[in-house]
């Protein structure tokens, strides 16, 4: 099975406001880069949809190891939340309705599909990737302007 290496970042100016995302999928030393933007839309809504939409670039299934410096992402996964949300009805530990279940719903087709690992990155440090996703998602959002 390929293994892919999947970076990703969202941004919002103002919450909500306009936002961008982007991704960076690395196989055997090779890059591509995604990116895009929505003029009306959340920071967590751009986080989800950068892990959506660099999933679908995939064409098989791969082992995936997605890094993100989003706990609202990745949490859901690595705390087992996501699981007792579908359990539950869709509904959070304090009986909420989960916010952005399209997306949610969306991510677990994509992830279903392969073999995923979440790992999170500190945001704004030395992670060379990281940093380049949260560029490229403020430069989708400058577009907008």
């Amino acid at each position: 099975m390929k293994h892919v290496d999947i970076y990703t970042d969202g941004a919002c100016s103002n919450n909500p406001g306009k936002g961008g995302w982007a991704a960076i999928l690395i196989y055997k030393g090779r890059e591509k880069v995604i990116s895009g933007g929505y003029a009306n839309t959340t920071n967590n809504r751009m986080e989800l949809f950068a892990i959506i939409t660099a999933l679908k670039q995939l064409k098989e299934k791969c082992d995936v190891t997605i890094y993100s410096d989003s706990s609202y992402s990745l949490n859901p996964f690595i705390k087992g939340w996501i699981s007792k949300w579908q359990n539950n009805g869709w509904k959070t530990s304090n009986n909420k309705e989960v916010k952005n279940k399209d997306l949610w719903h969306a991510l677990l087709l994509e992830a279903n599909k392969h073999k995923v690992t979440f790992v999170k990155v500190k945001g704004h440090s030395d992670n060379e990737y990281n940093n380049r996703c949260d560029k490229l998602a403020k430069e989708e959002i400058e577009k907008l302007t």
